[in-house]
């Protein structure tokens, strides 16, 4: 048999982004936790929320059991916005005096840097989410999902993130200095999970502001976190009005999805710009 008639198979490629995307991926995740301190740290606050404050508003304010839960994930909504707020200051760090200079000679698109840290937030976050979730199991808190709520739930928690680490990575290529960040840090991340429902429902808002806490991504991210592991559809009849649940749901999550894909194109198009200056 000659040599041109052996069939060699032609080899199998990976797309040209996916190698240099986990490796940027990899790089930034040692950065971000390198310790279990640094992945663990950020719960504090929100499982003191959902295992002491939220036990302790039911008992002062006299409100049922499901009040907890309520809370509870409520908490969801102050983790998300200061996990991706530090993970975005960690840019800023990495600006200044990492290796993020030389990565921007490297022949790759810009973008991938911003996916590539974006990937990190979002599986960070994952984890920190679901420990909050099991530890609030683990408490006694109850939930009420179905299969259908826990994808409710997932598509809410995952589009937030996505458009929260856009509007950090926003934040840091406009901001020169970490201190000026971490200033802003509680304007953004924390002053609307105030008015979003996270304590109370929205309604219980002076008239104005349940105006505006209908426009914040946070209160349609809530009502449709709760919806799906509650089976409650109050938050998304404050926001609606209307009598079918399903359809509340996927009208929320379609405005948590375009904040998601106008935050994350908005990211990538100021990281590109801040590159060159």
């Amino acid at each position: 048999m000659s040599t041109a008639e052996i069939a060699i198979p032609a080899p199998t490629r990976r797309p040209r982004a996916l190698g240099p995307l986990a490796t940027l991926a990899r790089r930034r995740f040692q950065l971000t936790a390198r310790t279990p301190r640094e992945l663990f740290v950020p719960l504090l606050t929100p499982i003191m929320f959902a295992l002491v404050i939220a036990p302790a508003l039911k008992t002062a304010l006299h409100t049922s059991a499901s009040y907890e839960s309520f809370v509870a994930i409520g908490t969801v909504g102050l983790l998300i916005p200061l996990n991706t707020m530090f993970s975005g200051l960690s840019v800023i760090v990495d600006r200044i005096s990492g290796a993020q200079p030389e990565l921007l000679t490297a022949p790759i698109p810009r973008g991938l840097l911003v996916i590539g840290n974006l990937l990190v937030a979002l599986a960070i976050t994952a984890l920190q989410v679901g420990v909050l979730i099991a530890v609030a199991v683990a408490r006694g808190i109850h939930f009420h999902a179905t299969g259908t709520g826990v994808l409710w739930f997932v598509a809410a928690g995952v589009l937030f993130t996505v458009g929260m680490y856009g509007l950090a990575e926003i934040l840091a290529g406009r901001v020169p200095r970490q201190e000026e960040y971490i200033a802003r840090v509680p304007a953004i991340a924390i002053l609307p999970w105030f008015l979003a429902g996270a304590l109370f429902p929205i309604i219980a808002l002076p008239s104005f502001l349940t105006w505006v806490a209908k426009f914040l991504p946070l209160t349609h991210g809530l009502a449709l976190m709760r919806y799906g592991l509650l089976q409650d559809s109050t938050g998304l009849h404050a926001i609606w009005g209307l009598s079918d649940p399903t359809a509340m749901a996927a009208l929320s999550l379609a405005v948590i999805g375009g904040f998601a894909l106008l935050l994350t194109a908005a990211s990538i198009r100021v990281f590109s710009r801040s590159a060159v200056r």
